[in-house]
């Protein structure tokens, strides 16, 4: 069933692969055959009917020889046998067999079966018939007393749609069911009971309401449920209402059943904006968050809290709650902790930022003792990204939390470790008071950094910021130690011949006496004679980096010893002491080139990093004042540059959050009294339990742009001529996951078209999820036919199909009529994102798709150009405005989108304004696009290559 489609009670499953029997060979079934041939016989009539056969001719047997019977099948397939049957003549008149048939549903009513009876009165809440629901009025009364729940409730049921659909036929209904109310025990009955007089008289329902408000907490939760709702709709109509609900509405917080809890908190934020209910609230989503086990539900109860936060007088009421918040961390859903995360890093103030930073260091300690799982890594990064924010935010604790998370730089997960590292430069830039902090713990899990990457990170902070000769000294004895003996080829080949000793290679120890069997006492040798395998030796990190081909850590080496001999220069005094350091220096720079040429590593040095390096070599060897400046100062201007930048940017984001959040009225706004208010302008507000069940349905009404070309005329596709026989055009609607197609077919013959049927095919990753029904069209006639496509990627695709019909009385073959294509635009599932620099290289390094897109444009201006990409593509630009700036004839950039279905599509555009042809020359260049699947990679190249030129208005 369509989302777009009316609700529908009973799913028939219909099977192709019959032949549809003659009426006659049905005739005799359902007359002289067993109790089983009759009930397959009654099956295929059913479809028969469904699919637009009339079949008047079986009416009477069916009432002699089936509705007699008392199998309980059989009855249950003849209730939906007499909910399709036409019960009418062409002139609207009641046929006279329906006499019969209605005396039949008296019977059944007052059947000693609860089953039979039950079933019977939801039957009857189907039928729009008053003539055969009038006599049958005291038979379901009399069902309100029936011993059994099951028959009571349905009897409310069948009362509650005859009072809607025909009043006149028991005008008494409400007062009936009031005093039926009062008096039931089984809580399903009375929440029926309840629910029609919410419907029906909601003044009798608000009266039993106040005579058992005490006793609310006691009831079923089906009950509760509704009583929620109801509490809901009176305020929501009449605002003074509410002091007199309120309190129960608090009491149902405190209701045993999660769905009363999470629908009784939502009523009471929508009902009162005080702190105290607020909290309440606040409080009983955290506590459905922390028991409930479904993630599902955690992720939902976890946007209720968002949406809390949005208000910006509820933001102060949350904040005293950020530690309750912080509980929902030991779920183990990665997914969770992220939303929570960024909740309580919203919610943080000077307040509590102390009693956050404890807990996450906690939670830091715990990923550290955990035993491996796939996602730990991942928490231990945002707990890491956390901390950062908070110190930034709040410099006062950055002094807590550097110690903590230093110790995870010699972690072996490279991406903890570098957000550690970005941070530490950042405080180390930052707070000038936390610089010997920093220094100390640095120094110290130096020599346990375990990736070269973050090895250089490391190396170049302790080269930037060693300010005093004992550092500088402290750096060079560390660089050695992780180094080993120099020169290193002297000394890799004399391992490699065997020629090194061992008392060469290891440190004497004190040798130890020990106490043999026999009690006399023998000395062990502290060095081992067996020399270790050359896979098994232990070799010192930095020397494992050079000897797998990483040079350009040796680069990154080269420059440090630049800056800290040039910084030992100006602070020591004696010049034998700068000679010797800068000498020892040179001479690591100058055997570490050495190695790269040899044939010992696995890879030889690039010319780049030989370059580097001899660079530093000469800047060491001449002590320039120049180059000492842009060594020791302007590489830090460059720091400080950049971290400004970023700075400004986070404070200009979150100014542009705080004044979406900012409720601003303007000056000549009309102000709204409430008690002034028309009755029906306060029912057009929206009611939060109406589009509850709309979105349920898939009827979510979607705010139509401004635009004239944004409606819904914009996506009709016509599919057929306006001179073919049958004219169709498609209304494409898109969900989330499906698109509903629904199709307007007109007969534009003078002919009848029986078994008109639209047959449609997919391509791509479509897949029609039902065939649609055929239909009869009269002449000159229309119709509305619905297909549902389900969509499991992003990718383009393509719905084409005919429609097929028959002519009334023509003795020719089905005639065809075949339609357009319909393509979905991909656009549809596309939407911005953000990502981090390190993720997006991460990702880029890791997609194997790539479909590079030339530039191909009337447009001449380059950051014109890049708006009407990202206009065109739904992508978000990741490089900061700040470097976009400025006319410089080219421009790079990187894009960055997701889809709903949680594909990830990245961008790099490479432009550039060819000066030579003159102002008006195009740009000009590539975009480069890659994504984990083909289609996606794909798709968007053929939508950037569709959209490049702009149009000419």
């Amino acid at each position: 069933m369509t989302a777009a489609e009316n609700v529908c009670y009973t799913l028939i499953n219909v099977t192709n692969d019959s032949e549809p029997p003659s009426e006659v060979s049905l005739k005799a079934d359902l007359e002289k055959g067993e109790i089983k041939a009759k009930t397959e016989a009654l099956k295929k009539v059913i479809i028969m009917i469904l699919n637009g056969e009339k079949l008047p001719g079986l009416l009477m047997t069916i009432i002699r020889f089936v509705l007699p019977l008392q199998d309980h099948t059989i009855k249950k397939l003849l209730l939906v046998f007499w909910e399709i049957v036409p019960k009418t003549t062409p002139d609207g008149k009641l046929l006279q067999e329906m006499i019969l048939v209605c005396d039949a549903y008296r019977k059944d009513l007052q059947h000693p079966n609860e089953f039979i009876r039950g079933s019977t009165l939801r039957f009857l809440c189907k039928l729009k018939e008053s003539e055969l629901l009038e006599p049958l009025m005291p038979a379901i009364r009399a069902c309100l007393e029936h011993r059994h729940s099951y028959v009571r409730r349905n009897a409310v049921l069948a009362i509650y749609t005859i009072y809607r659909n025909f009043e006149h036929l028991i005008p008494d209904a409400p007062e009936l069911i009031h005093d039926f109310l009062v008096n039931e025990k089984d809580a399903s009955c009375k929440r029926n009971a309840f629910m029609m007089l919410i419907h029906a008289d909601q003044d009798r329902a608000l009266d039993y309401l106040s005579t058992c408000i005490d006793q609310v907490h006691t009831f079923g939760d089906i009950l509760q449920l509704v009583i929620v709702e109801l509490i809901y709709k009176v305020c929501h109509a009449n605002p003074s209402e509410r002091a007199r609900f309120i309190r129960c509405i608090y009491n149902l917080l405190q209701s045993s059943s999660p769905a009363v809890k999470y629908e009784a908190a939502g009523t009471l934020v929508t009902l009162s904006s005080a702190p105290t209910a607020i909290k309440a609230a606040a409080q009983c989503y955290i506590d459905l968050i922390i028991k409930e086990s479904d993630n599902n539900v955690k992720l939902i109860v976890l946007d209720r809290l968002i949406e809390l936060k949005e208000h910006p007088t509820h933001e102060r009421v949350l904040q005293d709650l950020v530690m309750d918040i912080l509980r929902v961390l030991t779920t183990p859903d990665l997914e969770v902790r992220k939303k929570t995360l960024q909740l309580a890093l919203d919610l943080v103030s000077s307040r509590n930022v102390e009693e956050l930073v404890i807990v996450l260091k906690k939670e830091v300690i715990k990923t550290n003792n955990v035993t491996e799982h796939e996602d730990t890594d991942k928490y231990r990064q945002l707990l890491v990204r956390t901390l950062h924010s908070c110190s930034v935010r709040f410099p006062d604790m950055a002094a807590n939390v550097i110690p903590v998370l230093m110790e995870f730089l010699s972690d072996t997960n490279e991406a903890a470790a570098a957000d550690v590292l970005e941070f530490v430069r950042e405080a180390i830039q930052r707070f000038d008071n936390l610089r010997p902090l920093i220094i100390e713990k640095m120094l110290e899990v130096f020599h346990a950094v375990k990736t070269v990457k973050i090895y250089r990170g490391a190396l170049w902070i302790l080269g930037e910021y060693c300010s005093t000769k004992e550092d500088i000294q402290s750096v060079m004895t560390e660089v050695r130690r992780s180094l080993g003996e120099i020169p290193i080829v002297e000394n890799e080949l004399k391992k490699e011949s065997g020629d090194v000793k061992p008392e060469e290679e290891v440190t004497a120890a004190p040798a130890p006496k020990l106490v043999t069997e026999m009690g006399t006492y023998v000395t062990q040798s502290a060095l081992s004679t067996s020399r270790p395998s050359k896979k098994e030796e232990d070799r010192p990190p930095l020397r494992g980096f050079l000897m797998d081909g990483d040079f350009y850590v040796a680069a990154s080496l080269a420059t440090t010893l630049t800056k800290v001999a040039l910084r030992y220069v100006a602070l020591a005094e004696d010049k034998k002491r700068q000679n010797s350091f800068v000498a020892e220096a040179m001479l690591i720079m100058a055997t570490v080139l050495h190695l790269g040429k040899s044939s010992l590593p696995k890879k030889q040095i690039t010319d780049d990093d030989v370059d580097r390096i001899s660079l530093c070599l000469k800047v060491l060897s001449e002590c320039s004042p120049l180059m000492n400046d842009i060594f020791n100062k302007e590489c830090r201007r460059s720091l400080s540059h950049m971290l400004a930048v970023r700075l400004e940017e986070e404070k200009l984001s979150q100014k542009k959050e705080s004044e979406k959040r900012n409720v601003t009225v303007q000056a000549d706004d009309p102000i709204s009294f409430m008690q002034l208010t028309a009755k029906n302008e306060i029912t057009s507000k929206e009611d939060q339990f109406q589009l509850s069940l709309l979105a349920a349905m898939g009827n979510t009404q979607r705010k139509e742009a401004a635009d004239p070309l944004a409606s819904k005329l914009n996506k009709v596709t016509q599919l057929t001529g306006f001179s073919d026989p049958v004219y169709a055009e498609a209304y494409v609607h898109v969900n989330q996951y499906d698109i509903v197609l629904d199709v307007l077919v007109v007969n534009q013959t003078s002919d009848t078209l029986q078994n008109c049927t639209l047959e449609l095919a997919t391509l791509g990753d479509l897949k029609l999820v039902e065939k649609p029904s055929p239909l009869t069209l009269a002449p000159h006639d229309f119709a509305n036919i619905k297909a549902n496509v389900k969509v499991a990627s992003t990718e383009n695709g393509i719905i084409f199909g005919n429609i097929v019909y028959d002519v009334s009385g023509a003795a020719s073959d089905r005639n065809c009529v075949v339609l357009s294509d319909i393509h979905i635009d991909i656009m549809d599932y596309i939407q911005p994102a953000s990502c981090t620099d390190a993720e997006f290289r991460q990702m880029w390094a890791e997609f194997e798709w790539e479909n590079k897109v030339t530039v191909n444009t009337n447009i001449t201006d380059l950051a014109e150009y890049l708006q009407h990409i990202l206009n065109s593509t739904n992508m978000k630009c990741l490089t900061p405005e700040k470097a976009l700036s400025g006319i410089c004839g080219f421009m790079a950039a990187n894009l960055y989108a997701r889809s709903i279905f949680g594909e990830d599509a990245l961008a790099n555009v490479s432009i550039e304004k060819p000066i030579h042809m003159g102002p008006d020359a195009p740009v000009n260049g590539h975009i480069r696009i890659r994504a984990k699947s083909q289609g996606m990679a794909l798709s968007l190249g053929d939508k950037i290559n569709l959209s490049q030129k702009k149009s000419v208005s």
